[in-house]
């Protein structure tokens, strides 16, 4: 009896899993993503060591190693600094001004900016009655409804008159033509500064937006407290639209990212990372990891007490003071940006279109319109 036990006791147990390798692996992982979470840990360490273990073992070996979850402190009184300091700049400044064009208006496209885009626009060959309106003049009847906001029966008279406008709007919203604008200047710029044409990083966000009178498919977002539509956006690392689809505020954000996710994925075959924030956290982002292959890292608020902020026994181990308020983080605040530089047409302020083509439509004009006048005049 006695041997037999002695037998049970000295016989070797399983193989760990992890190693020491993947330990170093692990370690790194964690100085890269301090916030994320468990299972967003055991995700990364899987994909980046073809491993398959689960987040049991991670935790064991997060314990081995030393590292803890510390959760952080907040001081009510202080609050974070918006703009490190700097004093903050309201309203335009000279470079933004622009000259009156054609019809009188200074949302017309200049010269420079038409020459971007005139291909896409003007008939190519064909048979038919020539055109009664000029392709130019029916394009800066969109970019001033857009950026003006304007109804459709109150566009002024500089301009062809409004059914010719909105039958050219609409038709090239169903051909895409504002989409291929938008990819073709979004190449040119992100080839003037230095960067591949196709990105391999983005981010993703959503932003509640109240819808007027006109119907459509319009909910009622909760936490924001807006009765509307939802824009979900993919942009680059350089705040440039991807992919943009349209929903019912209602809908929450982790049901809405499949579609605008799958419109990134086919426009952009090279993504390899997409950034968002914790409403994409969970079985969204693993959704999304094992039908298209790219990694989700969430980046969170470094107050948050959810995930806290992992710690290894070699930082000192006390809990992180954060100040109470707005904090910068460089990869999911970029979108934020560009749902600012949406705003800046008031047509994207709320929506006025009954339809769902029609708002997507504005948001690629709005952006494609930014980008031409980048590249024209070379400011950002």
């Amino acid at each position: 009896m006695g041997s037999a036990q002695a037998k049970i006791k000295g016989r070797p147990g399983r193989k760990p899993v992890l190693t020491a390798d993947h330990g170093v692996v692990l370690t790194s992982i964690v100085q890269e993503l301090p916030r994320s979470s468990l299972d967003e840990l055991t995700r990364e360490l899987n994909r980046r060591c073809a491993l398959n273990v689960c987040s049991a073992t991670v935790r064991k070996a997060l314990e081995q190693a030393g590292i803890k979850r510390m959760r952080p402190t907040r001081k009510p009184a202080e609050r974070a600094a918006v703009q490190g300091g700097k004093p903050l700049r309201v309203g335009y400044a000279e470079r933004h001004r622009r000259e009156d064009g054609p019809s009188g208006m200074n949302t017309d496209l200049t010269d420079a900016e038409w020459a971007l885009v005139a291909d896409l626009f003007e008939r190519q060959g064909g048979r038919g009655a020539p055109a009664r309106h000029e392709r130019r003049v029916l394009v800066n009847a969109c970019c001033y409804i857009v950026r003006t906001g304007c109804a459709w029966r109150l566009l002024p008279k500089s301009f062809p008159p409004w059914r010719a406008v909105y039958k050219a709007f609409r038709g090239w919203a169903h051909a895409g033509t504002f989409e291929l604008m938008h990819d073709r200047l979004r190449r040119q710029w992100r080839d003037r500064v230095g960067r591949e044409p196709d990105p391999t990083a983005a981010i993703i966000d959503s932003q509640s937006t109240r819808s007027t009178a006109q119907g459509g498919s319009t909910g009622f977002d909760a936490g924001k407290k807006v009765k509307g539509r939802k824009r979900h956006l993919v942009v680059d690392t350089l705040g440039l639209l991807l992919a943009v689809t349209i929903t019912a505020a209602s809908v929450q954000d982790r049901d809405g990212a499949a579609p605008v996710v799958a419109q990134a994925c086919t426009k952009v075959a090279g993504l390899k990372v997409l950034f968002a924030d914790a409403a994409y956290g969970g079985r969204c982002a693993q959704a999304i990891e094992k039908t298209h292959g790219i990694a989700v890292h969430i980046v969170r608020h470094p107050g948050n007490r959810v995930t806290g902020t992992w710690q290894s026994a070699q930082q000192p181990l006390w809990p992180e003071v954060v100040a109470k308020g707005f904090v910068v983080q460089a990869k999911r605040w970029v979108v934020e940006r560009t749902h600012a530089w949406n705003e800046r047409a008031r047509r994207l302020i709320a929506h006025h279109d009954r339809s769902d083509w029609a708002p997507v439509a504005w948001i690629w004009l709005t952006e494609a319109r930014i980008l031409a006048t980048r590249l024209a005049t070379g400011f950002i």
